[in-house]
C-alpha cells in the first residue's frame, strides 16, 4: 500500500490520503485547512492528476475532512463517495454552509479564489454520494482486483466512522478521528478490538495531552458546570466557544440536564453558529438512524435565544447569560471571536475551552495568555489585559493518546502511520509505540511524498 498525505502543511488541517492499494487508488477525505484561506486551504491534489480515482471515503463531516470535497470531485467525476447514513444527512448542508461564508470572506477579506466551489456544484455532487452503513461489508472489483471495506463507528460526532480495508488476504485500519469515551449525544467508537491488522492508519490529535491519573469525562462536566454557576452567581458572563457539529449540541445537552436537574440556575441561555441550523438534521437522524441522542426538543427547553448581532470589543453584552457560540477555536470573524473580545477585560466573567484548539488560532493563543497579560484580537485591532477567568476542559471529541497506544497495540501491526496531529502529538506516538515493540514500524509521512508500507 502507498500513502501520500496531500495535506500540504501536514498536521492538523486541510486533511486528505491517496491510498494506492493493487489496482485500486482511492481518497480518505478531502478537507479544508480551518487557519489558511484560498487556494492554500485545500490540499494539494496534484499527485492525483494522472490517476483514475476509483472512491472517497469521507470519515466524518466536519470541515476539515469535508471542504475541498467539491473540487475534488470536479477533477475525478467518476469516482464514487461512500460515508454513513448519518454523514449523508449532513454533508451536504455542512458544504452549503461553508460556500456561504466562503462568499462573506470574498467580500470581507478580498479572498479572490472564494467561494472554491458554488451551491449547484454542491447539489450536482450530492447525487453520488452512496451510504455506507455501519458493519456491513462493501465488496469492489477492478478488473480482476477485488477489495472490501467495513465501516465502523468512530464516536467523535455523528456520523463519524473508522474503516478496515481488506485487500488480497492483508487487512489494513483507518481510525478517521475517534472517540472512544460515550458522549451525552452519542456512544463512544465500536471498533474491531479483537483483531488484528497489519497497517494502522492512526490519527493522532491528543498526543501531546497527558490524561491525568484519575480524571474522568463526567468529572470534567461537573468542574464545567460548577465554573458557570460560580460565574452566574458572581455577575459574570460565560462564553463556550464550540465546535458547530458535535461539541455544540454535546454542551447544549449537558446544560439542559444541569438546569432541569437543579445543578444551574436558570439562566440566559444564548447560542450562534451553524450548529443550531444542525439541530433538525440531527433530529432526524435520531429518529431514522438511531444512534444520536440528540432532538431539537433540547433546544426548546432552553428557550435558547440568538446573542446580539453588534458587539464592541471591551463592552460586555446587554445580557449576562451563557453563550454557546461557534467557532470552537475562536477563529477571527466569528461568533465565539467577537465575543471573547467583549467579555475578556472584566473578572466576572470566564471563557470555557471544551474542545481541540489548533495553538496558532485565536483560541489556542488565548489559552496560552497568562492572568493580566495582554491579549491582542487583531482582527479588531484592539488590545486587553486578559481579566477573564480562562478555562480548559477535557471534553474534547478525540480519544486520549494512551486509549489509541492501547488500540493500536492490541492489532499488533507490523506498521503503524501517524496522521492528523501537530508535530509534538506525532513524536509521542513514535516514542510511546516504538518504545513498547521495537519490531513495529511506525511512520510519520512527510506531505506530498508517497510512503510504502
Amino acid at each position: 500500500m502507498r500513502i501520500t498525505d496531500l495535506n500540504r502543511e501536514g498536521g492538523i488541517g486541510s486533511n486528505a490520503l491517496l491510498i494506492e492499494l493493487g489496482a485500486f487508488n482511492f481518497i480518505v477525505d478531502s478537507g479544508l485547512h480551518p487557519k489558511l484561506a484560498g487556494i492554500e486551504a485545500m490540499p494539494d491534489f496534484s499527485p492525483t492528476e494522472d490517476k483514475t480515482i476509483h472512491f472517497v471515503i469521507i470519515t466524518h463531516c466536519h470541515l476539515d475532512h469535508i471542504g475541498s470535497l467539491p473540487v475534488l470531485l470536479k477533477k475525478h467525476p467518476d469516482a464514487r463517495v461512500f460515508m454513513s447514513h448519518a454523514s449523508h444527512m449532513l454533508i451536504a448542508r455542512m458544504l452549503h454552509n461553508s460556500c456561504n461564508v466562503m462568499k462573506r470572506q470574498k467580500k470581507e477579506q478580498n479572498i479572490k479564489e472564494y467561494p472554491l466551489f458554488t451551491h449547484d456544484e454542491i447539489d450536482y455532487i450530492s447525487d453520488r454520494f452512496e451510504v455506507l452503513p455501519y458493519n456491513k461489508r462493501l465488496n469492489l472489483y477492478e478488473g480482476s482486483d477485488e477489495l472490501e471495506i467495513v465501516l465502523h463507528a468512530a464516536g467523535h460526532v455523528a456520523g463519524a466512522g473508522g474503516f478496515e480495508i481488506e485487500h488480497s488476504g492483508r487487512n489494513f485500519f483507518f481510525t478517521g478521528d475517534v472517540l472512544f469515551d460515550d458522549q451525552r449525544i452519542l456512544p463512544g467508537a465500536n471498533f474491531p478490538i479483537e483483531k488484528t491488522f497489519e497497517t494502522i492508519v492512526m490519527e493522532t490529535t491528543r498526543g501531546e495531552t497527558e490524561r491525568p491519573e484519575g480524571k474522568t469525562r463526567e468529572q470534567e462536566v461537573n468542574r464545567l458546570l460548577a465554573t458557570i454557576r460560580h460565574t452566574i452567581e458572581r455577575g459574570g458572563s460565560v462564553l463556550i466557544p464550540v465546535f458547530a457539529l458535535g461539541r455544540m449540541q454535546e454542551t447544549l445537552t449537558i446544560i439542559n440536564d444541569a438546569i432541569k436537574s437543579s445543578r444551574l440556575p436558570a439562566s440566559r441561555i444564548f447560542g450562534a453558529g451553524l450548529g443550531l441550523d444542525l439541530a433538525d438534521y440531527l433530529d432526524q437522524i435520531a429518529k431514522r438512524v438511531g444512534q444520536v441522542k440528540f432532538t431539537r426538543k433540547v433546544i426548546k427547553e432552553l428557550r435558547l435565544k440568538r446573542p446580539p448581532r453588534k458587539l464592541t470589543p471591551g463592552r460586555e453584552p446587554p445580557e449576562q447569560g451563557i453563550y454557546i457560540l461557534s467557532s470552537g477555536m475562536m477563529v477571527e470573524h466569528t461568533p465565539s471571536y467577537a465575543m471573547a473580545a467583549s467579555l475578556l477585560s472584566q473578572q466576572r466573567n470566564t471563557i470555557c475551552f471544551v474542545g481541540y484548539c489548533d495553538p496558532d488560532t485565536p483560541g489556542g493563543k488565548l489559552l496560552e495568555t497568562g492572568p493580566g497579560e495582554n491579549f491582542v484580537f487583531e482582527a479588531y485591532d484592539y488590545q486587553t489585559p486578559a481579566r477573564a477567568q480562562i478555562e480548559r476542559f477535557e471534553l474534547s471529541g478525540h480519544a486520549d493518546r494512551e486509549e489509541l497506544l492501547e488500540f493500536a497495540l492490541s492489532a499488533k501491526p507490523r506498521n503503524v502511520v501517524l496522521t492528523h496531529g501537530d508535530p509534538g502529538a506525532r513524536a509521542w506516538f513514535q516514542k510511546a509505540l516504538s518504545g513498547a515493540n521495537k519490531d513495529l514500524n511506525v511512520v510519520d509521512p512527510q506531505p506530498l511524498k508517497a510512503l510504502q508500507v
